[in-house]
């Protein structure tokens, strides 16, 4: 089993299920009231996640309350499968569908999309590494491999920075932090890569080890 990617797979999918039900409760708080259209707004009023302009989601269903409470149920499947049962046979592929099934009932739109391509992902935990990919570029693999404890840390703290981070420094600083924002951005997207190669390289070399 591949250690690294599966603990990859079920870290973040975890935090994108966990950032799904905050869209929930947000849709929830709005009650029993029809969306203007597909696209809806999970805390339209909020002061605290004014910088995330409002938290943009998507719904197929005519109905906030019952879009909001279905978005809290799948992202709650999404978080129990992401912990308990991604390392299994077709664990990416039911990541990957309650990742879209989220999608369309209000989880937001940046976390089921990072959800799919987390399950992407996840379906390589048993994917068995190539001979050729074993034995090429050795040197470089085991500097990936040593770097993949520290780069999933350093993810994780990129998302704190991103998520509640963002939203409490708008909160209680404001003012533009619009260049502050875009740098958290970078941060969390180029972690989160560099974790998926490193985990990657890790896993090939326990396989070289083994």
């Amino acid at each position: 089993m591949k250690n690294a990617t599966r603990v990859f797979a079920s870290t973040f999918g975890a935090i994108m299920a966990l950032a799904g039900i905050e869209h929930g409760i947000g849709e929830i708080f709005q009650g029993n009231v029809a969306p203007s259209g597909i696209m809806i707004l999970s805390w339209p009023e909020s002061e605290f996640f004014r910088s995330l302009s409002g938290e943009p989601a998507m719904t197929v269903i005519p109905n906030l309350l019952v879009t909001g409470v279905l978005a809290v149920l799948v992202s709650l499947a999404l978080l129990l499968w992401s912990v308990l049962f991604v390392h299994r046979k077709y664990g990416g592929w039911v990541m990957i569908t309650l990742s879209i099934a989220m999608l369309l009932v209000g989880g937001g739109i940046f976390p089921p999309i990072l959800g799919i391509l987390i399950g992407a992902v996840a379906t390589r935990i048993h994917a068995p590494v190539s001979s050729s990919k074993v034995y090429r570029s050795g040197g470089f693999r085991h500097v990936l491999a040593k770097l993949w404890p520290w780069s999933y840390a350093a993810c994780i703290i990129a998302w704190l920075c991103l998520l509640p981070g963002v939203p409490l420094l708008e909160y209680f600083f404001g003012g533009d932090n619009t260049v502050v924002i875009l740098a958290i951005l970078f941060f969390v997207l180029g972690t989160l890569v560099l974790t998926l190669v490193s985990g990657f390289a890790r896993d090939t070399q326990m396989q070289v080890g083994t």
